[in-house]
């Protein structure tokens, strides 16, 4: 193996690599091609899938896991960014056939164990999971990383991010600061991520849920001031992640699987 292949990486791998390393876990990053403000590309998400995941299957290798990275699916869900050039559409119902596809081809070859990493909010697989339960021998397990990592994200930044805001852009400041935007002036290219207030209280206070039309929601885009955001809080919001993903992946490529799973026998 060339030495700067990494063994969890499956588009780095030969089929006699796949056939020795006996992977258990399979980890599938989700992402999106979208706007994010004016500072940020419309790869961030899945700049963030991609390196997340790496991160944490290197992570989980050192801890005894045996993980596979899958290709970085970089399409979403973008029917409330339609107003906006070029923010690449997939329909819920493509995406769940997409992924039903590919949990059938780790099933046929003898995987059992699946984590979708998503990195994309309008991507909605719950309904997925629950449409597949009892379809699949795989067990499937989804991690939405900006939900798990908030109360991290409020102790590191220094403003309340919902996309393209002082979180993300501290990622992507850390693992692509070639793409983010400066003006001469060595400032953001971005707006403030100001929001249009709702209008009736039930959707303000949350006890009523929409699909939001970001065109009317945000000027470019942004929601979310990124204006304080650094590099330095990206590793930290990264390392964050791992230490949360990678002993979950090693603990689960280490688990056995009965009629149980993922329950204690009794």
């Amino acid at each position: 193996m060339p030495a700067t292949a990494a063994c969890w990486r499956l588009e780095e791998m030969t089929l006699a690599d796949v056939r020795r390393l006996d992977y258990q876990v399979a980890v599938l990053p989700m992402g999106a091609t979208e706007p994010h403000n004016l500072h940020l590309p419309y790869s961030t998400d899945s700049i963030e899938a991609q390196t997340l995941v790496d991160r944490c299957c290197a992570r989980a290798w050192e801890l005894g896991g045996r993980v596979v990275q899958l290709p970085t699916i970089p399409y979403g869900t973008e029917t409330n960014m339609q107003q906006f050039p070029l923010a690449m559409n997939l329909q819920p119902s493509t995406l769940f056939l997409v992924l039903r596809d590919l949990v059938e081809t780790l099933e046929a070859s003898g995987l059992r164990k699946l984590l979708i990493f998503n990195s994309h909010g309008g991507n909605e697989f719950k309904p997925f999971l629950r449409e597949i339960y009892d379809r699949t021998k795989v067990q499937i397990f989804l991690c939405n990383w900006y939900q798990m990592i908030r109360d991290k994200a409020s102790q590191i930044c220094d403003y309340a991010d919902d996309h393209a805001g002082e979180m993300e852009t501290s990622l992507i400041l850390s693992f692509r600061p070639d793409l983010v935007r400066h003006s001469q002036d060595g400032k953001l290219t971005a707006d403030a991520g100001e929001r249009r207030e709702l209008k009736l209280e039930a959707l303000r206070e949350g006890w009523v849920g929409l699909t939001r039309p970001w065109h009317l929601l945000t000027t470019n885009s942004g929601s979310g001031n990124p204006h304080q955001a650094s590099a330095a809080k990206g590793e930290q919001l990264a390392e964050s992640i791992v230490a949360r993903v990678a002993p979950f992946l090693a603990e689960l490529s280490q688990a056995t699987l009965d009629e149980h799973f993922p329950f204690v026998s009794r």
